[in-house]
């Protein structure tokens, strides 16, 4: 009899923890492999801060990486993009909130094939003291204005000065100057 209940218990688990978290987001896909919209209730928690317990007031002021641990399960999620087609970490959407509950909306990213698990890119950010779902596009604009002497056309990466001077310094390869100079050479 305690083999059936064990049995029960497993298969009353199961919708627990495959959740769908999908209802009602507004996210929109990008056809990347194992995207899921999810939208959902998380408090948003400074990693370093979790795991070491040095937490400074201001949450590491956006140059941490945040984590999402989601109310209905108290799931870590990792915030590891915003919505821009840019590869921007979600760091600059997140800050405002630390430490606050608020909702999310976006692609939710697990394959166990790929091995990956929980990995989050947030499209939206709703706080308590929002009226509605804010975008999260800001950090190309926060970048423009930290850097307005690297104005211009084409990706921000070309004209980012902190990119120009480790390409100065290490080469586009990483590998040294001469080493790029041989591979330039070779190659081009």
């Amino acid at each position: 009899m305690r083999y059936v209940i064990a049995a029960l218990a497993c298969l009353a688990a199961g919708p627990l923890a495959a959740q769908d978290f999908s209802e009602g987001s507004k996210a929109k896909g990008w056809g990347l492999i194992a995207e899921k919209k999810a939208k959902f209730e998380a408090k948003v928690v400074d990693l370093v801060c979790e795991f070491s317990g040095d937490c400074p007031a201001d949450c590491g002021a956006g140059k941490r990486q945040f984590g999402l641990i989601r109310t209905a399960d108290n799931v870590m999620v990792l915030p590891l993009k915003n919505g821009q087609r840019s590869f921007a970490g979600a760091a600059v959407e997140l800050l405002p909130y630390c430490n606050q509950t608020v909702v999310v909306d976006g692609l939710l990213l697990e394959d166990e094939d790929y091995g990956f698990k929980n990995v989050y890119m947030v499209q939206f950010v709703q706080g308590p003291n929002d009226e509605k779902p804010v975008k999260g596009n800001k950090w190309s604009k926060n970048w423009a204005k930290e850097h307005p002497e690297a104005k211009g056309k084409g990706p921000w990466f070309r004209r980012d000065p902190r990119v120009k001077e480790i390409i100065a310094t290490e080469g586009y390869l990483g590998l040294g100057l001469d080493v790029d100079k041989t591979f330039i050479e070779e190659n081009f």
